[in-house]
């Protein structure tokens, strides 16, 4: 710092932080400056007043006591100004100005004082005025020669009041000399003070650094510091270490940092070495001495100062406790499932492979349950998945219940489980456990208010001790699944050899519908849809048919679900759509084609485009055009659906939600989808006619949602002129089914076109199914029993054959072998035969013969089963 800076520091506006809090420094030395100089002019105030006591009289410029009393006040103003300066909030650099300004009044006052006190009036011992000048100008060097702005002004005050009182020159320039070097010396103590202060100031920068890198490291949960002294004893600990003893940081310091680890271990002894032969160490781990199971990781180094005496170890540590838990919970993850806590799929793969190697040691066969639940998708669509995750809970807790010590039960994932049960080979056991596996799943759940009902199909393969793989007892269990899905859910099955040739047959079929295109045995065929008002026909409904050149005709209900299933359905929807538009080129210009669209054709990001290029192929303007969409396309709803829809209409497609009714049909599709029909399924339209039923309502409810919403409506599957007559008083606007004809080739589907009106055709109404079998029976006539004959056996009633001869409205009990008694009254008769009508409905499925459950069907026993003797010997 140069010369001037120092000399004009206190009283110059700081330009940082660390100037102001230099300059607050030099202030803090200077509190006390007013009331050294009030004492000193007090006291020389006091003494000559006693002195001038009776020679002063009156207010006069000569009367010293005046100047002395100005100046005490300003002493007194000054130590107030001093004292609450923080409350003031004045700057130290303005309050240095004010003492100045202080120091020079002060100075020229005592200069009045002075003159005062020497006036010849006044005869004083020792010449009072030098004295009373000399100790004013003493004291105000020695209480402003911290700052040089301080004793620059007193040196100007010391000249002038020297120049005034003195009588020669010599007194006035040893008094500047002194006053001079009073100032080299005081700006010589300031370039110091400023230097050692900046030097302390850079100091505690670093050291407010180092503690709050400390504590962000500490508060970070990363690590924590300690420090022995050495004696061993803790000098300092982090707070984050003593919370694993439950107490606070200082009530460790002075103990033993080997009595916080515990003894027992390996590590907590390497430790104790390295401690006691001052050697460093690093990630050291050790066991805290808690009840709860603490790890830590411990680094450190021993201290020794300038001469080489050992201070004690200072060093890091780590918590390891959370660490070593997740690595736990990844292995537990890693064979255990997050949601049931039941083994996951790769540890019940493993389980199999020792259960395997078990039986083969012992002998002993292993079985294999593959368990799915059915109804639980639908759960999650209508409950949500919080209420789902919540029944497989529930459903883990049962299947452990009913396996017990016979098996290990897991989950291999979604609402698929397994169990392998090793050495049980029993057939009446597994029998036993898969029936009371399949009845207590089934019984109802209560979750969050839900009553909430699923079942359960379970697929059964035994192993062959030496002679199966895992890979083999899985497929077999699961070719078993998929038989018992297949025999209405529900139901458990054993493998049996004959389920791996249906799957073969299913490879087999599924490798000719690959070939069936280009091959020509797939054909189109055309359904007619009717107006209702003036039966004109107003389209066609494409339908797919496949004639197999080995299996003959074979229907849609099968390999359409196979063709989705291997990825077949966009390349035969796509072939379905360009030959459907080809033939529709050929009619009327009125006559629209109705084309399915697969839900995976639906959600192919090219469907546009694949539509608009077949349009465009065609020549066949896009309102003739139908796609008729099913409700799958919702539930597997993504991002791009309602984009798709856009795009659709854009092309000037007309929609139709096809098969509503039925399923999860939703009023919020019919919100979000820009239909131009609704096709009403045929299970509401057969039989609507009948009084007994109430498709009718369901019908009348629909067509006037449609209207509300200005769409069509389409009844499918209308067959007798009943229903043709009902249908058209609940005011369809379409109609399609047998009564106006079966599909039909493209050349027959022309010639209709062309034609533009068909005829209804069909029975008048729905006959009941009937039993045209003969069936034996005693009835009671006039309270004879008569062994009578049954023929076209209806629910409602059935045609009698008997020798007696009955009156209408005769009432008539009778048992039907086999089939248990009914009770009716005969509505017509003739020679040797009447007609009864049951009082009741008969279920037809009485006259079924009694057919073998599929779960009683008998079982090959495998060589290793013993049973009797053979068992116990």
């Amino acid at each position: 710092m140069s010369i001037s800076e120092a000399l004009w520091f206190d009283v110059r506006r700081p330009d940082s932080s660390d100037e102001a809090s230099l300059l607050d420094w030099r202030v803090s030395g200077l509190d006390h400056i007013a009331l050294l100089l009030g004492v000193t002019h007090v006291i020389v105030a006091i003494g000559c007043a006693f002195l001038l006591s009776s020679k002063v009289t009156g207010f006069s410029f000569d009367n010293p006591l005046i100047p002395a009393g100005l100046v005490i006040a300003l002493d007194a103003a000054a130590a107030a100004a001093l004292h609450f300066r923080e409350k003031a909030n004045l700057a130290s650099h303005t309050l240095i100005r004010g003492l100045c300004a202080y120091l020079g009044a002060v100075g020229l006052l005592w200069i009045w004082f002075g003159l005062a006190v020497a006036d010849d009036s006044f005869i004083l011992p020792l010449s009072a005025a030098p004295i009373a000048m000399s100790v004013g100008i003493a004291m105000g060097a020695i209480v402003s020669i911290q700052s040089p702005p301080l004793i620059f002004t007193n040196m100007i005050t010391s000249a002038l009041a020297a120049i005034a009182l003195a009588g020669t020159t010599i007194i006035p320039a040893a008094v500047i000399v002194l006053s001079m070097a009073l100032v080299a010396y005081s700006i010589a103590g300031e370039r110091s003070f400023i230097a050692t202060g900046r030097k302390r100031l850079n100091l505690d920068a670093e050291a407010r650094k180092a503690v709050n890198f400390v504590d962000e490291f500490e508060n970070s949960g990363r690590g924590w510091f300690w420090e022995t002294n050495a004696e061993g004893t803790l000098s300092y600990v982090s707070q984050q270490l003593a919370d694993d003893f439950k107490c606070e940081a200082p009530e460790l310091l002075g103990r033993q940092f080997t009595d916080l680890l515990s003894a027992d271990t390996s590590h907590g002894k390497t430790l104790g070495f390295h401690l006691s032969a001052r050697f460093p160490f690093s990630d050291v781990v050790v066991t805290a001495a808690s009840d709860e199971d603490i790890h830590w990781s411990l680094s450190g180094n021993p201290i020794f100062d300038e001469r080489g005496r050992f201070l004690g170890f200072r060093g890091i540590g780590t918590d390891l406790t959370e660490q070593r838990r997740s690595e736990q919970e990844i292995t537990r993850l890693a064979r255990f499932d997050s949601l049931t806590g039941l083994p996951n799929r790769a540890m019940m793969r493993q389980t199999l492979d020792e259960a395997l190697r078990n039986a083969t040691n012992r002998q002993k066969g292993c079985a294999l349950f593959l368990i799915d639940l059915d109804r639980f998708k639908n759960v999650n669509d209508t409950l949500g998945h919080p209420v789902g995750d919540a029944l497989l809970r529930q459903v883990a807790d049962r299947l452990k219940s009913v396996m017990g010590d016979h098996g290990q039960v897991g989950r291999l994932g979604g609402d698929e489980f397994k169990a392998v049960l090793p050495g049980t080979v029993d057939i009446g056991l597994l029998e036993s456990l898969a029936r009371t596996l399949i009845e207590q799943v089934s019984r109802p759940y209560n979750i969050e208010g839900h009553r909430v009902v699923i079942g359960a199909s379970v697929g059964v393969s035994i192993g062959d001790p030496g002679r199966c793989t895992a890979d083999s007892l899985i497929r077999d269990a699961d070719l078993a699944l998929y038989a018992a899905k297949g025999a209405g859910r529900g139901k458990h099955c054993f493998y049996e050899p004959s389920m791996h040739s249906e799957a073969s047959d299913r490879q087999v079929l599924e490798n000719d519908l690959r070939q069936a295109i280009d091959k020509g045995e797939l054909w189109v065929a055309y359904q007619p849809i009717v107006s209702a008002a003036g039966e004109d026909v107003c389209g066609f409904e494409a339908l797919v048919r496949w004639n197999h050149p080995l299996r003959g005709r074979i229907s849609p209900d099968k390999f359409i679900p196979l063709a989705e299933e291997c990825g077949l359905i966009g390349r035969i929807g796509t072939w379905v759509l360009e030959t459907a538009l080809e033939e529709a080129a050929k009619w009327p210009d009125n006559v629209r084609i109705a084309v399915n669209l697969s839900p995976i054709q639906f959600n192919d990001p090219g469907i546009v485009d694949i539509v608009s290029n077949a349009l465009n192929k065609t020549g066949v303007r896009s309102s003739r055009l139908e796609l008729e969409i099913t409700e799958g396309v919702f539930l597997a709803e993504g991002e791009t659906t309602d984009d798709t829809f856009a795009r659709l209409k854009d092309l000037g497609v007309r929609l139709a939600l096809d098969d509503f009714g039925t399923g999860y049909s939703s009023l919020g599709y019919l919100k979000k989808a820009p239909f131009d029909k609704i096709k009403i399924d045929q299970s509401f339209v057969r039989g609507a006619a009948s009084k007994t039923s109430r498709n009718s309502a369901i019908i009348r409810a629909i067509v006037t949602l449609a209207e509300s919403l200005d769409m069509d409506t389409c009844a499918e599957g209308v067959e007798t002129h009943d229903d043709l007559h009902l249908i058209r008083e609940l005011g369809c606007s379409h109609i399609q089914g047998y009564i106006f004809g079966k599909p039909v080739e493209g050349e027959d589907a022309r010639g209709i076109a062309n034609s533009s009106r068909v005829e209804a055709e069909g029975f008048q109404c729905v006959r009941e199914p009937r039993q045209r079998l003969m069936r034996r029976a005693l009835a009671s006539i006039d309270g004879k029993a008569v062994e009578v004959r049954l023929r076209n056996i209806s629910a409602m009633g059935a045609l009698v054959e008997s020798d007696r001869a009955v009156a209408p409205g005769t009432r008539i009990a009778m048992d039907i072998v086999g089939a248990g008694p009914v009770e009716g009254v005969v509505r017509w008769a003739q020679s040797g035969k009447f007609g009864i009508q049951f009082n009741d409905s008969f279920q037809l499925s009485r006259l079924a013969p009694k057919k073998q459950k599929l779960n009683d069907v008998p079982m090959l026993q495998p060589w290793y089963v013993g049973t009797g003797q053979k068992a116990a010997s």
